[in-house]
């Protein structure tokens, strides 16, 4: 699930060297007045309101400050660090930040990869106040992050009461905190203190399995709430359930628990939530006229084999669910693959638009991209699609305990990602001996084209993977022009089941059981089924070189009126990447694994970092050039974001780097703008 682009980046030893680097101390400010933004509405021109820019997930600023003709002259302004690293087997290891800050009025809002509150003047960077949630490492699953915050106002409070504005988190461990946006105080009225326990009525669990890593979503005064549970482990693992909040009083609203249908509230007694449900650890959309949250679910408690699954969770696995605010009920179900074996659990936010039609009407519909590479257009007030979608035979399970559905559906109305079939001729290398590695390789496993089944008796591959497609960075969309952009990735993978008998003999247990551990290391027990599973990219086991040719990964730009491919680019430069690990320094593009999203901007620019080369980089959305760039100083594996404040239009990153793209760690916000009189003087980290 959350896994994605882990193993793969564990394993390519394209990937470059990762170093982590030195926390320096953080200047302070007193807190000032927060402008006022209405509550789940469109944000100003000049705000930043919700982790996509607003709740419908767009990532569009109707800014232009910053644009076409000046873009060349985009320099840094100010960086600011964090100073909150943790030991360096922790960076080094699980250190994965990706986060996107908000910006209201002239304030800047984020969180680090350990969920600490961190509150910076919108002009200069200097900080405002922080709180410190005190977040164990050991609560840590796959990987620290914490992908943003959330934003509300109090409507019927007075301006200055405490907590009118609130800033609002999820945890790694497992909490809801709540924090004056003002202040940075805890808000006293919100559950105990200003945190809420989302381990109750979780049942048994021990740190590491439940963690919330993206912000909740707010619609009507209710935040909604998913959470990661650490997959691949066992089938008792933790629930998947998903739960509203009200945003004041941190009081639980309802739970929408697939196992106990008609129950909405805590458990009682000594019952829990359903274990082993499908989870959602992605980022929601809400729509505040509808009062609905879609919530893109992720996959059942075991990836690769189905056959223990209940009826009730075979439903709501690997789809979009829309769940009424009021009282948790679901109103619609949208499945992107029937019974899934292969980990392609949703990790795109939906974006909500308005959908051209024919006649020149639109429709209120939700896109929703895909790991596998398909893209849903819905109707978001049904769950219809708005595009054709076609359901087409597929390859059937070679084992003797698991049935797969005969029919998979494709999204035939909109272009896919890159997804081509592979054969034997397409292995690839930089040597004729990785050619021939990988086509031995290709020989000897199982491929039957997209949705192999997954096999005991010999490796199968993957294509496209669960680290392809389109992941946690979402699309963004030109709303004024109807053009979609989404990042993807183009890899494939080598696995296999094993046998619980030569699991057993490997020591493979899930966590919470002594050698039990989040880390995956290639392999996942699955406690309670038949098989574990290795799990690895296809590459060549010399060079480390992958066995598909590059690109790897890349962007794309979708014309929504003709639904045709206005561009298609590789991403990422091979600067910090090279055959055994060794970076090469060249700047050619070869399209690398990639993690985080694009925004768009009315100036007619998309800005992305995402790749492996540690660029932040602006492209012309009519042609798809890169028309600037800038070195960040760690990796930006998030997603960038845009404000205006005194005038002035900012972009603005937060560099942390990535521990499964194998890029540098920090703990830098990082700020451009066009160069003015009065600019800060750089910090070091930020001078050439």
């Amino acid at each position: 699930m959350i896994r994605s682009l882990a193993l793969l980046c564990l394993a390519l030893a394209w990937l470059p060297v990762t170093h982590a680097q030195t926390p320096a101390d953080p200047s302070l400010e007193p807190a000032t007045t927060v402008a006022p933004a209405t509550t789940g509405g469109e944000p100003g021109p000049a705000d930043w309101t919700a982790y996509g820019r607003d709740i419908a997930a767009t990532r569009y600023s109707p800014l232009d400050l910053i644009n076409r003709d000046n873009v060349a002259n985009l320099r840094p302004v100010w960086g600011y660090r964090t100073g909150h690293l943790p030991d360096q087997e922790v960076v080094e290891k699980k250190w994965a930040p990706e986060t996107t800050p908000l910006k209201i009025g002239d304030n800047l809002y984020l969180c680090d990869a350990l969920n600490v509150l961190v509150s910076l003047d919108a002009s200069t960077g200097r900080e405002r106040w922080r709180y410190d949630p005190r977040v164990s490492t050991d609560h840590i699953p796959y990987s620290a992050t914490c992908r943003g915050v959330s934003y509300y106002e109090v409507p019927d409070a007075p301006q200055s009461a405490p907590c009118k504005r609130r800033i609002i988190e999820g945890t790694l461990d497992a909490e809801l905190v709540a924090v004056d946006a003002d202040t940075g105080q805890p808000c006293a009225g919100f559950g105990n203190g200003g945190h809420v326990d989302l381990m109750e009525g979780m049942g048994d669990s021990v740190p590491g399995y439940v963690a919330v890593t993206s912000p909740p979503t707010i619609v009507r005064g209710v935040a909604v709430v998913g959470h990661q549970v650490l997959d691949g482990q066992k089938e008792d693992a933790p629930s998947g359930v998903i739960r509203g909040y009200d945003a004041v009083t941190g009081e639980l609203v309802w739970a929408w628990d697939m196992g106990r249908p008609g129950e909405s509230g805590l458990p009682e007694g000594d019952e829990v939530y359903t274990r082993g449900t499908p989870n959602a650890w992605t980022t929601f959309t809400g729509d505040e006229a509808l009062g609905l949250v879609y919530v893109p679910m992720g996959n059942s408690a075991v990836d690769y084999w189905s056959g223990n699954r209940r009826p009730f969770e075979k439903p709501y696995s690997t789809a979009l669910v829309a769940i009424d605010v009021t009282d948790g009920e679901v109103r619609w179900v949208f499945q992107t693959v029937h019974n899934d074996v292969w980990d392609y659990d949703l990790g795109s936010q939906g974006t909500l638009v308005d959908f051209p039609v024919e006649d020149g009407r639109t429709v209120p519909a939700v896109i929703l991209p895909t790991k596998q590479g398909d893209i849903y257009v819905l109707d978001r007030r049904t769950g219809e699609p708005l595009t054709p979608v076609e359901e087409r035979p597929v390859p059937a399970s070679p084992l003797p305990d698991e049935t797969l559905s005969p029919t998979q559906p494709f999204s035939v109305g909109m272009p896919s990602l890159p997804r081509e079939t592979l054969t034997e001729a397409d292995a690839w290398g930089v040597t004729p001996l990785d050619q021939l590695w990988c086509r031995i390789q290709f020989k000897r496993a199982n491929y039957q084209g997209m949705y192999t089944p997954p096999s005991a008796d010999r490796p199968f591959i993957q294509y496209p993977s669960y680290n392809g497609g389109s992941d946690w960075g979402g699309a963004a969309v030109d709303t004024a022009r109807n053009i979609l952009v989404l990042n993807y990735n183009r890899i494939a993978m080598h696995d296999q089941l094993i046998p619980r008998e030569k699991a057993n003999e490997k020591g493979m247990v899930p966590l919470g059981v002594p050698g039990g551990t989040t880390s995956s290391g290639g392999s996942v027990p699955q406690a309670g089924s038949p098989y574990a599973v290795s799990i690895s990219a296809w590459r060549n086991g010399f060079t480390g070189v992958p066995c598909t040719r590059p690109p790897y990964g890349g962007i794309m730009a979708i014309d929504l009126e003709t639904r045709e491919v206005l561009w298609n680019e590789a991403l990422g430069s091979a600067r910090r990447n090279g055959p055994f690990g060794i970076p090469s320094h060249l700047p050619l593009t070869i399209g690398t694994p990639n993690n985080g999203g694009p925004v768009i901007t009315a100036g007619g620019l998309v800005f992305i970092a995402a790749a492996t080369d540690n660029l932040i980089r602006a492209i012309d959305i009519d042609t798809g050039e890169v028309v600037w760039q800038d070195v960040l100083p760690a990796g930006g594996q998030a997603t960038p974001m845009t404000y205006e404040v005194n005038g002035r239009q900012f972009l603005v990153i937060v560099a942390g780097g990535h521990h499964f793209m194998g890029t540098p760690a920090g703990d830098y916000v990082v700020a451009y703008s066009l160069p003015a009189k009065g600019d800060p003087k750089l910090p070091e980290f930020l001078k050439d």
